[in-house]
This record gives structure tokens, sequence and C-alpha cells, in this order.
């Protein structure tokens, strides 16, 4: 009887593991059989600096479109808009997570590359010849979808071609630019008129960064054609998956279901409609009892989540986030402090551009190469951390180490928020944070990846902890963008009589800061205004490290295996163990012959 029950829970153990193999997309099939012709150090190594190249662009264009887009909308004399452009951006970015994900899956890596990469080049386009701040707007989300797919597929095939214990150093390549492009952004910044050709400094990334993708895709197409070559029998078509379907049915089954359109668009209600408000009320009370401030709250509460929350549960077929991930401790204690990244470091960091020109009186270059310090100083250190992690095979102590870091770092910044005296203490700060940040943010990716127990979930538990940083990246920019522009209008009344004064400093700051130079009655007005903003803005996000620190304890800490998933152990773990089980039945057989 016990020898029944035994057999019926192994068969039980093995529907379920055939269940989870059966299930596997074919873009997911295909790239593991890609990554067994690319199994030689020569092409893995051509692969990685690949993607080393492709990093290099976008992490450029990216610490330079942050500088433009300040100048973009101040030029629009909406300054105060910009937490309102970064929010929108962020929303977008999280649904689009889940999106390139799915589709990367059931399509294949390469094929969502190439859409990313055209949405890239729509968008940059878009918003260098935008001429208001809502052509900016539009032409920032399509730049934004580009970038998230890009930045995720390149994470992706980094853990696609990597094992768990070497995970680490893996998707550090994508960010290892940021070590030269610190240094050389403010010199690029300065060739543009210090930001003021704002307009080439982003179109001209429309060419760069597809130049920049080339080696890329040549490597990416050719592990496609020694596939067709050597194993053409393991690759698959999703097409081909769904052959006994009508077409009609197979774009149904594709994009509603698979995809989850319907639950992608809740998703972008959701948010959109409850954090935006908080950056458009502009500072007037008045405006939180208008109806364009309202209304989509009330949307987004009321009607949004609860429908978003019907449709996952109980009608989605495939949720955004299935339920037996997000309910393992390992997962959503990881997607705690994914949201508590961004959202702590936005507190801080959202209008540090504008409070080291004006506030701190640096220069352009001074600035941007401040305001990157954060990114040089954790990439360094990550990527050293991610060699010892290779031995340690452990990431939990070094993410607490990480985090304390934090708390010291906002304390140091709550201190050092504006005028002459702070240039050194700023830059101590973000140095640490940026220190702590190496501990702990790439490292709790390879944690909740470590959670995930089929190379299938593999995309989507990585799009799941970099759309929950996004989501962060959107509730950090709302909330830094309410207090900008609530409490900074009131401050800047106190000190300055003149309205149009007021109306200039606080919309079109870094126009306002060459009329009124360093020790004008005025600027220093503008200045004692701006140490009371960043001050609550930094107090703000050192509360909230507590309860960063309190989901790191909750952390799983696995073992990370020489495997690119835990079923690859799992599955070896097996087979040694019903090959023993296999001798010592035969020794039984032997034995009781004799």
């Amino acid at each position: 009887m016990d020898s029944d029950t035994h057999s019926e829970k192994r068969v039980a153990d093995n529907s379920v593991e055939n269940i989870l193999q059966q299930r596997k997309d074919a873009g997911v099939r295909n790239i593991e059989v890609y990554a067994e012709q690319y199994s030689h150090i020569g092409y893995r190594v051509t692969l990685f600096f690949s993607i080393f190249l492709v990093a290099y662009a976008y992490g450029l264009d990216g610490m330079l479109r942050y500088t433009f887009q300040s100048y973009a909308t101040s030029s629009y004399a909406e300054h105060s808009l910009l937490s309102t452009v970064n929010c929108i951006k962020a929303v977008v970015a999280a649904a689009g997570q889940f999106w390139f994900a799915r589709a990367s899956d059931i399509f294949g890596r390469i094929e969502i590359l190439a859409i990313s990469v055209v949405f890239y080049i729509v968008g940059t386009i878009i918003e260098s010849q935008a001429y208001d701040v809502s052509k900016f707007a539009a032409g920032a989300i399509f730049y934004q979808l580009g970038y998230t797919g890009i930045v995720l597929i390149l994470e992706v095939v980094a853990s696609d071609f990597s094992n768990l214990n070497w995970r680490l150093v893996a998707t550090f390549v994508p960010a290892l630019p940021f070590i030269i492009n610190t240094w050389i952004s403010g010199n690029i910044l300065e060739d543009l008129d210090d930001g003021l050709r704002w307009s080439w400094g982003i179109g001209m990334w429309a060419f760069i960064l597809p130049l920049t993708a080339i080696p890329l895709f040549c490597c990416l197409f050719h592990m496609r054609y020694l596939a067709k070559k050597n194993a053409p029998e393991k690759l698959q078509t999703e097409v081909g998956l769904y052959k006994d379907l009508k077409w009609t049915d197979y774009i149904i089954e594709i994009f509603f279901w698979r995809l989850d359109i319907l639950g992608l668009i809740l998703l972008c209600a959701v948010f959109g409609c409850i954090l935006i408000p908080f950056t458009l009320a502009q500072g007037l009370k008045d405006q939180w009892k208008t109806a364009h401030i309202i209304v989509p709250e009330v949307i987004g509460w009321v009607v949004a989540i609860p429908a978003f929350l019907v449709w996952e549960l109980k009608f989605a077929k495939h949720p955004l986030a299935p339920w037996y991930l997000v309910k393992d401790r390992g997962v959503y204690s990881a997607l705690f402090v994914a949201f508590h990244v961004n959202f702590v470091w936005y507190m801080q960091g959202d209008y540090m551009y504008a409070v080291l020109l004006v506030a701190v009186n640096e220069s352009v270059k001074s600035a941007t190469r401040i305001t990157s310090l954060y990114s040089f100083v954790s990439v360094i250190t990550g990527f050293l951390l991610g060699f010892v992690v290779v031995f340690v095979r452990r990431t939990k102590k070094f993410i607490l180490f990480g985090i304390g870091c934090w708390f010291v770092a906002f304390g140091l910044l709550v201190h050092y928020r504006g005028d002459s005296t702070s240039h050194s203490g700023i830059i101590g700060s973000l140095c640490l944070l940026g220190f702590g940040a190496g501990f702990f943010t790439y490292t709790t990716q390879v944690s909740i990846q470590a959670s995930a127990k089929t190379h299938q979930d593999l995309a989507v538990i990585t799009a799941s902890y970099l759309a929950t940083y996004n989501i962060g990246s959107a509730v950090g920019a709302a909330v830094s963008g309410a207090i900008w522009t609530n409490i900074l209008p009131r401050e800047l009344r106190k000190r300055i009589s003149d309205s149009e004064i007021v109306a200039a400093a606080y919309s079109s700051p870094y126009t306002f800061i060459y009329e009124y130079t360093w020790g004008t009655t005025e600027r220093i007005a503008v200045v004692r205004s701006y140490q009371v903003v960043q001050k609550i803005l930094c107090i703000v996000g050192l509360c909230f490290c507590v309860t960063l620190l309190a989901s790191a304890f909750l952390l799983r800490d696995y073992k990370l295996e020489s495997a690119v998933a835990l079923e690859d152990v799992q599955s070896s773990h097996t087979s040694e163990s019903e090959t023993t089980n296999a001798s010592v039945d035969e020794e039984a057989v032997v034995e009781k012959s004799n």
C-alpha cells in the first residue's frame, strides 16, 4: 500500500514537471538550442561584447537625455512637468516589461529586439522635433517602449547564456558602460552648448543606437543559422504549436490571451490615473478640487484597480504575473525591494540636477558628472561583487549590507542639500548611495531569478522585477513631483514678493540662473527654497529605507548553482536518483533470483 502511495505521488510530481516542461514557448525552446550552438568561450565573449556595445549607446543616451529632458521642459516654460513626463515614462515601462517578456518567449528574442529598436528610433525622432510638452511626452512614450524592450531583451539574453552563480557578472555587462559614460557625458553636453542644443542631442541617437545593435543582431542570426544547420529538429515556431487553430483563433489566443492585452491596459490605467494627477497639481490647492485631478483619481481607485484584480485573478488565462510565482516569498519580497529601489532613489534624484545647478552653483559638466556618480560607483561595486558571488554562491548578506549603506547616505543628503558648501557632501553621499546599490540592486534580481523553477519563467520573472522597479519609479516620480510642485511655489512666495520672478524661478530655472547670478538676492532666496524642498524629499527617502530593509529580510538565500535555472539542477538530481534506484532494484532482483 505504501509502495502504491509513493508511486502515485511520484507520478503526480512527474506530471507537474511534464506540464511545466510542455508549456515552454517556441522562443524559450529556440534560445536553449541557440545557447547550445554558442557554448564555445569565443562565441560567448563575442555575444557579451555585442551586448556591451548596445548598452553603451542607450546608456550614454539615457544619461544625456536625462539632462536634455530638463532643458526641453524648461524651454517650454514647463520645467515643473519634468516629473509628469518621468511618471508617464515609468508607467509605460512597467506595462511594457510584461509585454516584451511574453512576446520574446512566444516569438523569439531576435524579433522583439528588432521591434524595440524601431520604437526607440520613432520615439527619439518625435522627441527631438517636439515643440511643446505634450508632443515631447508622446515621443517619450515611444522612446520608453523601445528602451524598455531593449533593456529587457539584453538582460534576458544575458541570463539565457549564463549560469546562476555567474548571473550577477553577466547581468552587469549591460551596466558597465556607466563607468565610461560618467566622465564623457559632461563633455558632450558642453559641445552641445551646455544642453541648449537639446534637439540635436536627442535626435542623433536615432541612427547611433541602430548602428551599435548590428553586431548583436549578427550574433543572434549566426546562432540561428548554426541551430538550423546542426539541430533543425529541435527548433520550433509558435505558429507550429497552434497549427490546428484557425488564424482568427490563433490571433485571439496569442494577442489577447497569451499577451494579456487587457491586463496591460488596465495596469496602465491603474498607475496612470492614480499617479500622474499628483504631478499636475502645480502647487495650487484649488486644483485638487478640479475635475482634471479628481476624475482620474476616482477612475484609478474605484474602477481600474478592482477591474484589474478581477481580470487577473478570475478571467485571465495567462496573468501578467502567474500566482504560483508571486506567492513565493523569494519572489514577492524581491518585488518589494525592487519597488523601493527606484522609489527611494527618486526622492533625492528626481530634481538633483536642478538642485546642483540652481542651489549649489555647479557647472553643467560638473552637475552632469555628479548626478552620474551613483551609477558609476554602483556598477563598479556590483561587477566586482559578482566575482565574489561566483564562489560564495549566496546573496542575502550582501543585500542587507548594501541597504544599510543607504541609511547613512540619505542621512548625509538631508544635511547636504544646497549652497556652495554642499559640493563635497553631495558627492560623498551619492558615492555611498551608489556603493550600497552595487550590493543589492542587481543582486536582488539574481535572487528572484533563482526563484524561477524553469527556464520558461526566467523572462516573466525578470520582467516582473524590472516592471516593479519601474512602478517604483512612477510612484517615486509622482510623490517627488507632488512635493516639489506643492511646496516649492509656496517657499518661493515666502522669500520673493515679485510674482513674475517667482514664476520664472519655478517654471524656467535654467534660464533664471543666467539672469540672476550667484550671490544676488533673488538667487539666494531660490537657494533657500530649494534647500527646504530637497530636505523634505530626502527625509521621505530615509523613512522608506526602513521598509526597504524589512523587505530584504524576507528574501530567500538560495545557493546559486552552475545552471541556468533550478530545473536544470533538479532534473540532474532526478536523473542521478533514478539511475541509483534502478541499480538498486536490479541488484534486488538478482539477489531474489539467487
